[in-house]
C-alpha cells in the first residue's frame, strides 16, 4: 500500500506542467499553442529561447529525480541487501514520473514528450550511465543544433552502455532501457520525418558560430 502511494505521489510530481508555468508566467501565453505543441524542453527551446528552455530542462530533470529518490520514505529499500527490489522499485517511481509529465493531470493530460524527466530518473538510479547519455546528447547539440536528433541518440545511447559497456544483469533495468530508446524513437516520428525533410528547427545557440560560418560563405 505505502509503495503504491509513493508512486501515485510520483505521478502527481510528473505532472507539474514546468513549461506551462514558465510560459504564462514569463510570455502570457500556453506553449502548447506554439511549436510542435508539446509542453517540454524541446518545445520551450524552440518558441521560448535556450535561457528559459534551460530552466525548464532542469526543471524536468530533476522531477524525475524527485520520484525515484521517494524509495527513501521506505526503509527496507535503502537496505543493501535489498538491491534488486530498490532497482525494480525505482523504476516504477521513475516511470510514474515520467507517465505524469506526457499525461500531467496539472494540464488536461497534455504534457511534452517526458526525456527530460526520463533522463533525471536514469540519474537517480545509474549516475555514470546518465553522465555518458547526457555526453552523447551535448556533443550531437553542439554538431547539429537539433534538440530531437541529441534525445533520439541520447536515448539509443542508453540501452547500449546498460547492455554492452556496463552490461548490467538486472533484467528489468535492461528491458527498460530498451523500452526508453523505443519509446523515444516512437515519439519522435515527427521529428524525424522533419529532419529527414530539411524542416526541422535548430535551438538558437552558437549564433556566433553560424555567423562567421555564413559570412565565409
Amino acid at each position: 500500500m505505502k509503495e503504491f502511494l509513493l508512486i501515485v505521489l510520483a505521478y502527481f510530481i510528473g505532472s507539474i506542467p514546468t513549461a506551462l508555468i514558465v510560459s504564462k508566467k514569463f510570455f502570457g501565453i500556453d506553449i502548447r499553442d506554439y511549436g510542435s505543441g508539446n509542453m517540454g524542453a524541446t518545445n520551450t527551446f524552440r518558441v521560448l529561447g535556450p535561457k528559459y528552455g534551460s530552466i525548464v530542462m532542469a526543471a524536468d530533470i530533476l522531477k524525475g529525480m524527485l520520484a525515484v529518490g521517494l524509495f527513501y520514505c521506505l526503509p527496507y529499500y535503502i537496505k543493501e541487501s535489498n538491491d534488486l527490489a530498490r532497482t525494480n522499485f525505482m523504476i516504477g517511481l521513475g516511470l510514474a514520473s515520467v507517465a505524469g509529465h506526457i499525461f500531467p493531470i496539472f494540464a488536461q493530460f497534455r504534457g511534452g514528450k517526458g526525456v527530460a524527466t526520463l533522463f533525471g530518473m536514469i540519474l537517480g538510479i545509474q549516475p555514470i550511465i546518465a553522465v555518458c547519455c547526457v555526453g552523447v546528447f551535448l556533443l550531437i547539440l553542439f554538431i547539429t543544433r537539433y534538440v530531437s536528433l541529441s534525445s533520439i541518440l541520447a536515448g539509443i545511447a542508453l540501452p547500449i552502455c546498460v547492455l554492452w559497456i556496463w552490461n548490467d544483469h538486472t533484467i528489468i533495468y535492461r528491458v527498460f532501457a530498451v523500452g526508453v530508446a523505443a519509446l523515444i524513437i516512437l515519439t519522435h516520428q515527427k521529428n524525424i520525418s522533419r529532419i529527414l525533410n530539411g524542416n526541422e528547427s535548430r535551438v538558437p545557440i552558437l549564433k556566433y558560430r553560424d555567423r562567421r560560418k555564413s559570412r565565409r560563405k
